[in-house]
């Protein structure tokens, strides 16, 4: 690929981005939106979160690993199910999360069950 071409298209997509961004907010940030836009907006960060974690519990690569690494992330889950029910916190569900999954893989390894 030729400098011009890489230059054009890196330039066209950062505007597009830069434009996504900020139409939005220069266009609405006098306006007072109605309850029902309101109401759903706040499903956004919610639905953000679910799609990435639903894309690393289900890919098909996981398999290839073996059974019980495939079961971590979804026994990982578990207790990130409880604390979100309890708490409605996506930062403490993400913080319980990692933990969970990290002292899974570390138990695994020191005590070698399923490799």
């Amino acid at each position: 690929m030729p400098w011009i071409d890489f230059w054009i298209i890196l330039s066209l997509t950062a505007l597009c981005t830069l434009l996504s961004r900020i139409l939005p907010v220069a266009l609405f940030a006098n306006r007072e939106l109605p309850a029902s836009v309101m109401s759903s907006l706040e499903y956004i960060p919610v639905a953000a979160f679910a799609a990435l974690v639903a894309n690393d519990l289900f890919t098909p690569e996981v398999l290839l690993a073996g059974l019980l690494p495939a079961a971590l992330p979804f026994i990982a889950l578990v207790p990130v199910v409880v604390v979100a029910l309890k708490t409605k916190s996506m930062a403490l569900c993400i913080v319980v999360g990692v933990a969970t999954f990290a002292f899974l893989q570390w138990a695994i390894a020191v005590l070698h069950i399923g490799m």
